[in-house]
């Protein structure tokens, strides 16, 4: 198991978690809180150890520091609004917030908390929709749809200027629409020509073909309640949101299985949504969704783990 980064002495933190070992080091806070917060769900790193993370039912937007564990309000979202994914395009400064109910998808200014755009990629007078989760991949943005057997495309320009959505229309078995929450999370192989997506519903994570929306099971990658995953070099993180565990698998050159490396657990956690990867670290974000739908709880809050 994974140690949680804290700067509580050592031994408080295994005894607390129940775990041996020695405890990473470093000045890194362990927990983050996010002031005046009334949800949480997504989050996402930037520039150095700059992190930003959403109040889930109210839009809003924190920014904050992994190292010195200084966090703000940076976006005052209007009425209305929801933020579930969050993603930084880092080369452009560009913020992708994923609108969740209303079936939109919000592009902030990552330096100054500027809206660039607001898009409507669903039309909630279709059916439901929700806008859960995006990536940033092949000079695009990706949404999913965990209500509909869709991703949304935006394409981003050279010069970061932001193009129109279009819907890639899921087919196979992560079109699947078996639960109250289908297609979640999502990351996507560093060239962009292969998105993963984790299914809810099913338990599982699948490859797409963002050309053609062919979806394929990944073997072995079976994670009950995966919620936000994050894929780098190989290795692919799966947060199991009312499992409070985050699933580290290798997958195979060719993405066709998976193998678990390892689980990581910490006694901070409380139904963790998605990570985001800073150097060695992966920054959760707690939704409580323990608490209620929408939750709550008096507080919300950024875990920081071990993520070697």
């Amino acid at each position: 198991m994974r140690r949680l980064v804290s700067a509580f002495s050592a031994a408080a933190v295994l005894a607390a978690a129940g775990l041996s070992g020695t405890a990473a080091a470093g000045p890194f806070p362990g927990v983050i809180e996010l002031p005046g917060a009334t949800s949480a769900e997504g989050v996402a790193t930037g520039i150095g150890s700059t992190f930003f993370a959403g109040d889930l039912f109210l839009g809003n937007i924190y920014r904050g520091d992994l190292r010195s564990g200084s966090v703000a309000l940076f976006v005052h979202a209007p009425s209305g609004r929801m933020a579930l994914g969050l993603k930084v395009d880092v080369p452009h400064h560009l913020l992708f917030v994923a609108g969740g109910f209303m079936g939109q998808a919000y592009v902030y200014d990552a330096r100054s908390g500027d809206e660039i755009a607001a898009l409507q990629l669903a039309n909630p007078a279709d059916g439901p929709s929700i806008i859960n989760d995006v990536i940033v991949a092949g000079g695009a943005a990706w949404f999913t749809d965990s209500a509909r057997p869709n991703l949304y495309r935006i394409p981003i320009g050279s010069d970061g200027s932001i193009g129109a959505p279009a819907t890639l229309v899921v087919s196979g078995p992560a079109a699947h629409l078996s639960g109250q929450f289908n297609m979640n999370g999502i990351a996507a192989t560093s060239n962009g020509k292969t998105l993963l997506v984790a299914h809810s519903g099913d338990g599982t994570v699948y490859t797409v073909d963002p050309r053609t929306g062919v979806s394929a099971a990944i073997s072995g990658a079976v994670l009950p309640n995966v919620d936000g995953i994050l894929f780098e070099a190989g290795r692919l993180w799966a947060v199991q949101n009312f499992s409070n565990q985050v699933t580290q698998l290798r997958l195979s050159p060719d993405l066709s299985s998976a193998t678990i490396e390892e689980v990581i657990t910490s006694s901070a956690f409380e139904i963790p949504t998605t990570a985001a990867r800073d150097g060695n670290r992966l920054a959760i974000v707690n939704a409580k969704f323990d608490t209620g739908f929408p939750p709550t709880a008096t507080s919300y809050e950024v875990v920081v783990v071990d993520g070697r």
